[in-house]
């Protein structure tokens, strides 16, 4: 990796989506801060943001830096999309407004209330299935588990065929990079996942009771259209799982490999919300985004030329110590609230108070189960362009 200064903004020779910065991206977010306010990222002619002011700015201002243009490295002015842009993450005012609005009425806190105590019942029920065994892979048996068992029913899915939703969701967040070995791993089978995930979104495949039923309500109501209901469907399908069983995963590992700040949550399980949000923070799952310039942007000095792509480093600003004290630390005293893992502003994640429901009961069934979560061999990496994520954690929950 070598730096050479252009007149206003560095340039990095490096590739944020090889598999060595995929596996531990900490050394290359440490250099981009380091480099300055805006780093040129030569190998893909794009704009890096790694410092924590100017990522939250970028996500704050959709005005200057449009999603609208698509959030990966491939810009939708110019090139057709693999699949028809999201109408959340993907669009910006006014389309996005509508179904922003219905999906952030559907999703709020007070409506989530109905499901609190089934979830923490569910979440009970799988710890207590897990801890009849020695040990356990608690990314198969906990973190993809609980989501797929919940989630699913929320939105109005049948059982059968929820296997498909975290292969089609790791190709989506891969394709948000560049044709890697990653992407192409997905292609073999992404018109056979696109194909299912689209026929669940219809009316007719979904519960009269859940989420997916309320979207389509909402466009019987005239407040999206019905070519929208089927979209937005979508839109929870393939960001309300994968997300979450990662911010799951990442919650855990930080929980077993920091055995005092599992000791503080035991004795405080009001703390678990705190604890995925400082999880979330100290391992960003959600790890990039791309944003598109709509006109010249100055940021610390240096032009960001209009349509250009901008890459936000989302980690790397979660562990900035320009706004963080000791942020590579795992700590449940500190206040992360103002993490940018879920976003920021207008795109801000429309599902974490989901996911933070599923982290909240989950923990705190553990909680109440475990007295000490115990590392039994060391956790593998599952790389993605976009995620980051575990493969395997193996562990030992010793019963309370």
């Amino acid at each position: 990796m070598t730096i050479t200064e252009s007149p206003r903004i560095p340039e990095l020779d490096a590739d944020p989506f090889s598999s060595t910065d995929l596996a531990n991206p900490l050394p290359l977010q440490e250099a981009l801060r380091e480099a300055g306010p805006v780093v040129r990222l030569s190998r893909y002619g794009v704009y890096g943001l790694a410092r924590y002011a100017h990522v939250h700015a970028a996500l704050t201002d959709w005005q200057s830096f449009e999603s609208g243009a698509g959030v990966g490295l491939a810009n939708f002015r110019e090139e057709e999309p693999w699949r028809p842009p999201s109408l959340l993450l993907e669009a910006d005012p006014p389309g996005h407004d509508a179904p922003r609005a219905v999906l952030a009425k559907i999703l709020n806190p007070r409506a989530l209330r109905a499901l609190r105590e089934d979830w923490f019942a569910a979440a009970e029920a799988l710890v207590d299935e897990v801890m009849a065994g020695p040990s356990c892979d608690a990314v198969p048996a906990l973190t993809q588990a609980f989501p797929l068992r919940v989630f699913p029913d929320a939105v109005g899915l049948r059982r059968e065929g929820r296997e498909n939703l975290l292969p089609y969701g790791d190709h989506a967040f891969n394709a948000f990079g560049p044709h890697n070995d990653l992407v192409a791993k997905g292609e073999a089978r992404v018109a056979e996942l696109s194909a299912w995930v689209g026929a669940q979104c219809a009316r007719d495949m979904l519960a009269p009771d859940g989420f997916g039923a309320r979207i389509w309500a909402a466009a019987d109501r005239g407040d999206i259209t019905r070519a929208q209901a089927p979209l937005i469907v979508r839109s929870l399908l393939t960001a309300g799982v994968d997300t979450t069983v990662h911010g799951l995963g990442a919650v855990l590992h930080a929980l077993a490999t920091h055995p005092e700040q599992w000791d503080r949550l035991r004795a405080d399980p009001g703390l678990a919300r705190v604890a995925f949000d400082e999880a979330v923070r100290w391992e960003s799952p959600v790890q990039t985004f791309f944003r598109t310039a709509t006109r010249d942007v100055e940021i610390g000095g240096a032009v960001i030329p209009e349509g250009r792509k901008i890459l936000m480093f989302l980690g790397a600003a979660n562990r900035d110590p320009r706004r963080w004290t000791d942020p590579d630390v795992f700590d449940l005293s500190r206040d992360p609230s103002a993490h940018v893992g879920f976003g920021m502003g207008l795109h801000q994640c429309v599902g974490q108070h989901v996911a933070r429901l599923e982290a909240e009961a989950l923990l705190t069934a553990l909680a109440a189960r475990v007295a000490r979560i115990e590392p039994t061999a060391p956790p593998r990496r599952h790389l993605n362009n976009t995620l980051r994520s575990w493969e395997s954690i193996p562990l030992r929950l010793h019963p309370a």
